[in-house]
């Protein structure tokens, strides 16, 4: 699959972040109704943010993101914005359910993943740039 290339008024940009969001104290509070909730919700904040949501899924106790970002994302604040929006949202929703397994109001890890995934890997991408024409060379 060719990665799809995206641009701004002075970038031309293909940025894509592999995100795990881990329930506060591994916890198993997610239910496949708050799990496709979360996708709605994850979906939206992402447009927000000038990113997309491009694949999302998860288990009872942790969600994994692929998110296509912007140059000028910071991505601890997208992780941020990420993670208060939806638990706060998840919190008043599932209000009943989500009390179950916490008294105060939490619903991830003060922790996150975060990786960057490109198009090749990091041996090709490095013999590339070893194999440049250097000026005087």
């Amino acid at each position: 699959m060719q990665p799809s290339l995206r641009k701004s008024s002075h970038a031309v940009f293909c940025i894509h972040l592999h995100i795990v969001l881990v329930t506060k104290y591994r916890r198993k509070v997610i239910t496949s109704e708050i799990l496709n909730r979360l996708q709605v919700i994850f979906t939206d904040l992402c447009e927000q943010q000038k990113a997309s949501l491009l694949e999302f899924n998860g288990e009872t106790d942790h969600v994994h993101l692929l998110v296509n970002i912007s140059p000028d994302t910071h991505i601890s604040e997208l992780v941020k914005v990420l993670k208060a929006s939806s638990s706060r949202l998840i919190r008043k929703e599932f209000k009943s359910h989500v009390d179950k397994y916490y008294w105060k109001p939490v619903f991830w890890s003060s922790s996150y993943f975060v990786n960057s995934s490109g198009g090749v890997s990091l041996d090709v991408l490095k013999k590339y740039i070893k194999q440049q024409d250097s000026p005087g060379s």
